[in-house]
């Protein structure tokens, strides 16, 4: 059986899991803290509770029913009262801060110290998937894309499943800690298995099919998460979401068996297209062993990668961490209006990562370099995400925030896409990986850092602000360092 156009079902696999990834990252941030709102009633005309939400004032407080029947009394001063098209609701915050007991919803300062907790998380979430990066790169190059996948999926897809098991905040950063184990490899992996099945000019595209997949990873998950977490609550979320990473693992194993040279379903033509592609290096042999992480460090020109994703990652991790509860401090969403407008700004990422990986392709075909491509590409991606970020913080409304929000997450997902092909554009064979692992690695610690700082932030203004600085000196750090973008031969 021979499958024509064999690449794109491989990158089709790595987009499905890649999205897959991001709604098992997203559970705990989404279903953190969120407002819940239950309409006012009086006890003589209590609704059936399957009809939704509803509260009922008690005195000094209300009973809050929701729509599986399950009751809670909250005083009165601790829930907001709004009233939409003549009717009257209030608010309550809940969510897996409050039922493990790590924030105190009669605590006046509840959404500080829930912010600085899921920080706290993140940051050993980060580490776990810091080590996986570095790790993932050298096992994907050792072990292969094939088993390399399987690992990275087995792991995250039990971690967030188990997440459901939590009891307190020990055993959840635990949980989180090996999904961040898991979830690393497919970044250094990707890199590695584009450059093995596809030829150099259509490398930046299938990375930016695989940024794009994550930008619809984000874009589902606050519909997602939040429907599953409304109808069944954050316990039974975290298993339904956690199994599907294992789902997939099955039609990976079937599709993905041999590398393009060895793969007994890729036709003639397409094994020629791929390896007559490929960029020339008179050291091949040598990099099919794969330089160690001295020799690349060693190296100049590595280090626009591990800079650059050192300053440039930090933007989208603070909106992928603190996004809904920012939407839900600052403009006061509920769940639902949060789960309908979260998703906006990824789909202005998704736009980016796949218009970013095209356009430097359509400036390689046009007859320019390489170097030249993916320079411009990257200096237009960081000219949308300044702005955008200003433009973004002055918003009076949420729906104008989340709309420059698109636009920064799509600027920089055109700047990432090129940024992550840079290994692949300096290195053949099991160095690309090595590379990718290093600059994801150091793309954690700026982030960790970045987490760490904004814990002295109090103004959400000033903390987002702070991120357009960070594109310049991305900028910086590739620029200096790189040089003509072409395969280093010594």
């Amino acid at each position: 059986m021979k499958i024509k156009g064999l690449r794109w079902y491989i990158i089709g696999l790595i987009m499905l899991i890649t999205i897959i990834n991001y709604l098992d990252r997203g559970t705990l941030n989404y279903m953190w803290l969120a407002n819940i709102d239950y309409e006012v009633v009086t006890e003589q005309t209590t609704p059936d509770a399957t009809k939704g939400n509803y509260a009922v004032a008690k005195g000094d407080s209300y009973m809050l029913t929701d729509s599986k029947g399950e009751q809670q009394t909250v005083p009165a001063s601790l829930v907001t009262h709004k009233e939409k098209d003549g009717v009257k609701y209030v608010t309550n915050r809940e969510g897996i801060a409050i039922d493990l007991g790590l924030v105190d919803r009669n605590d006046p300062e509840a959404s500080t110290k829930a912010k600085d907790i899921l920080g706290l998380i993140t940051i050993f979430f980060m580490i776990a998937y810091g080590i996986s990066q570095l790790v993932s790169g050298r096992m994907y190059d050792k072990v292969g894309c094939r088993k390399g996948f399987f690992g990275s999926v087995l792991i995250w897809g039990l971690a967030d499943a188990l997440a459901s098991l939590s009891r307190g905040m020990v055993s959840l950063t635990a949980f989180r800690m090996m999904l961040g184990l898991g979830e690393a490899g497919p970044w250094p992996g990707t890199t590695k298995s584009n450059a093995e099945w596809f030829p150099q000019k259509e490398r930046a595209l299938a990375q930016g099919l695989f940024g794009a997949a994550a930008s619809v990873g984000s874009i589902l998950a606050p519909v997602v998460i939040l429907m599953l977490f409304i109808a069944f609550g954050w316990k039974i979320t975290f298993v339904i979401v956690g199994s599907l990473g294992l789902l997939w693992l099955i039609p990976w194993l079937v599709i993905n068996k041999k590398t393009p040279e060895e793969h007994p379903w890729i036709t003639d033509e397409e094994r020629d297209y791929i390896i007559s592609g490929r960029p020339v290096c008179t050291v091949a042999q040598k990099e099919d062993k794969g330089k160690s992480w001295g020799e690349l460090l060693r190296e100049k020109k590595n280090w626009s990668v591990i800079l650059g994703r050192f300053f440039l990652d930090p933007i989208w991790w603070m909106f992928v961490t603190f996004l809904p509860l920012y939407l839900t401090d600052v403009f006061h969403l509920n769940i639902k209006e949060v789960a309908f407008s979260a998703w906006v700004p990824y789909v202005g990422a998704a736009i980016g990562s796949v218009v970013g990986g095209w356009f430097s392709g359509w400036l390689i075909n046009s007859g320019k370099t390489v170097n030249y491509a993916r320079k411009a590409a990257m200096l237009v991606g960081g000219i949308i995400i300044i702005p955008s970020i200003i433009a973004a913080i002055r918003s009076a409304s949420a729906v104008d925030a989340v709309l420059f929000m698109a636009l920064v997450l799509g600027g920089f997902q055109f700047f990432m896409t090129n940024l992550q092909t840079i290994p692949s554009d300096l290195h053949t064979g099991k160095s690309v990986g090595s590379l990718a692992g290093l600059g994801g690695a150091a793309a954690v610690l700026g982030t960790i850092l970045a987490i760490l700082f904004s814990g002295y932030i109090t103004n959400w203004t000033l903390l987002f602000s702070l991120l357009a600085a960070l594109v310049p000196l991305s900028w910086l750090a590739v620029f200096l360092t790189v040089g003509e973008i072409k395969q280093i031969e010594n």
